[in-house]
């Protein structure tokens, strides 16, 4: 069989790139080999929001009192929480299956091997193998899965990944996450908030270290004042997994320190999933674990192209998406504009959640610019003293001389609803006083962002 477009992988990536390419007319299929909608809406995005969901109402019950309500003690049912997720996984699942159905997207069952003539092999569970042909092109979009380190060699039960994180049979009593990247930090909120002794491990001077300093110090506040353990310029060097637990052996600028714990989670990054699907038979270029494409995901071989955590950029889902939207437009022969990658929002679900697009102000500096920094304390924000949330702030980094937002870096309650304002406002070039003199409704979390352009300004109102 023959089609105009085969995407092997049906995460945020694949499945949005079939569909753009349904709409554009193109006779599309897509290769799967175990659930639509990927790991993000299985494994990742989608599920672990539904487990943070639930620790921010069990927060709720447990503060309930601080907002004139009585309630008899909550307790965390463990076991409902993990079935709630998978529940809410796999109803976004069968929506993929609906929206394929809708636009008329074949979806091949099996696992996709790249091969020669712009042809993908496609094994089912039987173990045969069919071939299908994409006249304009194949798509790879076979995402990524947890990064595995020689001293934390991943077991499933006593050292795991995300996946195992969020179906453990039984919540530990103690956990030790190393990393403290998006899904490190995630996963030490939502333990910490059902009652569990998390410890975190991060090898640089702050947690989240891609963050602005002043929001990796925020979280680090917030967290502490939450009870969990904080060990930053550290690392995991072993962990004994021969008793009943685990003993972590961990590196310090102290010395060496014993943890035991039941579980260790390692969420030190992912690894790209591009082994063993044909890649080197095709003659397609691989550099440092990553697909190498042009602006519009092309592979150095006509034909192929590549989107996602597989090709270098952030591993983001939003990202992965506006790829494919771009791949396939250009392979329709329109005009795609390239993505700015420079203004990617990166958010961060853990409470208080952080959100972030642009530079920060390490790197403004280290630049050379001249620039102008405002900041506003959700504690000085009426909505946020009302709604109980008063942790954390908005930051701007403006250029001095024309205005131009260069950054935008968010933590608090909600933020993560509230970014898209700065990367619609750094797509459009607007200035700092034009965000100033936009009226922001009162009152509201986002009423901080005109506040922290003011403050960059020196008009700020309320602080």
């Amino acid at each position: 069989m023959s089609y105009d477009i085969i995407v092997v992988g049906t995460g945020p990536g694949g499945y949005v790139t079939a569909i753009r390419a349904s709409q554009l007319g193109l006779k599309t299929a897509v290769v799967e080999r175990e659930s639509l909608g990927g790991i993000c809406l299985n494994w990742g995005c989608i599920p672990t929001k539904a487990l943070l969901k639930s620790a921010n109402v069990f927060e709720y019950l447990n503060h309930a009192s601080d907002y004139g309500i009585s309630v008899k003690e909550a307790k965390a049912d463990f076991n409902a929480m993990v079935k709630r997720s998978r529940d809410v996984a796999d109803g976004m699942s069968n929506g993929i299956k609906f929206l394929m159905k809708k636009n008329k997207i074949d979806v091949l069952t099996g696992t996709g091997t790249i091969k020669a003539s712009k042809t993908v092999s496609v094994t089912d569970a039987s173990g045969k193998s069919t071939d299908y042909v994409a006249n304009k092109g194949v798509i790879i979009a076979t995402g990524a899965r947890s990064r595995a380190l020689p001293n934390l060699p991943q077991d499933g039960e006593k050292i795991i990944g995300y996946r195992q994180a969020m179906t453990l049979k039984k919540q530990p009593k103690k956990i030790v996450v190393v990393g403290s990247g998006a899904i490190g930090v995630e996963f030490a909120y939502f333990y910490n908030a059902i009652g569990t002794d998390v410890t975190v491990v991060e090898y640089m001077p702050n947690i989240v270290p891609i963050e602005d300093t002043d929001v990796s110090k925020q979280l680090e506040k917030s967290f502490k004042k939450a009870g969990l353990k904080i060990m930053t310029n550290s690392s995991v060097e072993s962990v004994d997994t021969k008793g009943k637990g685990c003993v972590v052996h961990v590196k310090t600028e102290k010395g060496e320190e014993k943890i035991e714990c039941d579980v260790v989670l390692s969420a030190v990054g992912i690894q790209a999933n591009i082994e063993n699907i044909g890649l080197e038979d095709v003659g397609i270029v691989v550099d440092n674990g990553k697909i190498l494409v042009n602006d519009y995901y092309q592979t150095n071989i006509p034909g192929y192209y590549a989107i996602g955590d597989v090709v270098p950029g952030p591993a983001l889902a939003h990202v992965a998406s506006a790829e494919g939207i771009v791949c396939v437009e250009k392979i329709a022969g329109q005009n795609p504009d390239a993505i700015d990658y420079g203004n990617i929002p990166g958010c961060t679900y853990c409470s208080p959640e952080i959100a972030s697009v642009g530079i920060t102000e390490k790197a403004a500096k280290e630049q050379g610019l001249d620039i102008k920094i405002g900041k506003f304390p959700f504690s000085a924000s009426g909505k946020a003293s009302a709604a109980g949330a008063k942790d954390g702030f908005v930051k701007l980094i403006f250029d001095a001389k024309y205005g131009e937002l260069l950054g935008g870096h968010m933590i608090g309650a909600n933020v993560t609803e509230m970014i898209a304002e700065i990367v619609a406002v750094r797509k459009l070039e607007t200035t700092g006083h034009d965000l100033i003199k936009t009226i922001h409704p009162h009152p509201t979390m986002s009423e901080a962002v005109m506040e922290a352009a003011a403050a960059a300004y020196n008009e700020v109102i309320h602080l």
